[in-house]
């Protein structure tokens, strides 16, 4: 059975649908029966076989295929002009539609052009990867990097449709799913006490990717994550707690030049960071620090951030989005198990965490 979960309001509303095989005829064909081209936009890292599989679903309308280089460096000014002029010269207009089937990167780069080209068309997000099924492919925020940092050039803009298809995970990588695996845990760290437990409960039926384990999970964060983005559509507000772990997570990643550590991977040690700052700031005890730790190991993720010293990741934690008026908010957690943003901490409790 499928499970469908319903974010944002209005007629911005939109369902995601969970399932083994949630990319099928059934699925997507009310949404494109009015519509005459679809543009699927891919990576060179999706197995060809998935996008066949969905050329031969979308039989009723004329179907484009561009495929980006993988990684990171295509989110970029130039891969998003390449792409919205393809959309020019295949004469596309708002009765057309664009599809996202790939990891985070795709989703971004597709819903940024879909955003902007003709002041807005629809696209239907099919992530393939569990980070991109647990957050970006959720909440409408779409983005390009530029040299100054990461997703400093978007948009807020809902997809029409969300299809979470568990078996893109049997063709993970590893390293690709404990990069999904460090989100998961997030919305187990700001409030979802249900997925907190299943987690402790079922850590090795996570690892080895059970079927109702993924399902449990991904379902449990997508609630998570629509819960608080139907609230803050443009984040305004509480929509903040979810870069719980970013703000050092991304600095990592700069510092690293985005090379030989995924996001998910960044974003864990960012939370670890995090977490000892709410301790030592006293929001959670020291058995709640030791737990949230205990957790992020029980699943196969790192915890040691000891490479990286306060003074490496300054620059760019200054840089980060979440600076308003020349004081970086952080987002820290407190002993109830909830997140909030706060920009009253002793800096020397940052600097304590990485000593």
């Amino acid at each position: 059975m499928a499970k469908i979960v319903s974010v944002g309001k209005g007629s911005s509303r939109y369902d995601v649908i969970i399932a083994k095989n949630a990319m099928n005829k059934k699925n997507l064909s009310n949404h494109l029966k009015n519509k005459n081209k679809v543009l699927i936009i891919t990576d060179s890292g999706i197995p060809k076989k998935y996008i066949k599989e969905l050329k031969i679903i979308l039989d009723k309308q004329k179907v484009y295929v561009h495929t980006i280089k993988e990684g990171e460096k295509s989110k970029s000014f130039n891969t998003y002009k390449v792409i919205t002029e393809k959309l020019a010269q295949l004469k596309f207009d708002r009765s057309d539609c664009m599809i996202a089937l790939g990891g985070g990167v795709v989703g971004d780069i597709t819903g940024f052009c879909a955003a902007s080209y003709l002041r807005g068309i629809d696209f239907i997000q099919i992530p393939t990867t569990l980070l991109a099924q647990v957050d970006s492919s959720v909440g409408g925020k779409t983005a390009i990097n530029i040299k100054q940092g990461k997703n400093l050039v978007g948009a807020f803009y809902n997809p029409t449709l969300v299809l979470i298809s568990t078996k893109f995970l049997e063709t993970l990588s590893d390293k690709e799913y404990k990069s999904g695996l460090g989100e998961v845990v997030k919305y187990a760290f700001i409030g979802n006490k249900r997925l907190y437990k299943f987690m402790q409960i079922n850590a090795e039926n996570i690892k080895l990717k059970k079927l109702n384990a993924l399902e449990e999970i991904i379902e449990e964060s997508v609630k998570t994550k629509a819960k608080i983005v139907t609230s803050d559509e443009k984040e305004k507000g509480i929509r903040a707690i979810l870069n719980f772990g970013h703000t050092f997570g991304h600095a990592i990643e700069a510092h690293n030049k985005y090379k030989g550590l995924t996001h998910g991977a960044a974003v864990t040690l960012g939370m670890v960071i995090a977490s000892k700052i709410s301790f030592f700031e006293g929001h959670i005890k020291a058995y709640q620090l030791d737990d949230m730790i205990n957790l992020i190991e029980s699943l196969g993720l790192k915890v040691d951030y000891s490479k990286y010293s306060y003074d490496d990741l300054k620059g760019y934690i200054l840089n980060d989005k979440k600076v308003s008026k020349g004081k970086l908010n952080l987002i820290l957690v407190n002993d109830k198990g909830k997140a909030f943003k706060t920009d009253r901490y002793k800096i020397n409790n940052l600097r304590k965490a990485f000593s």
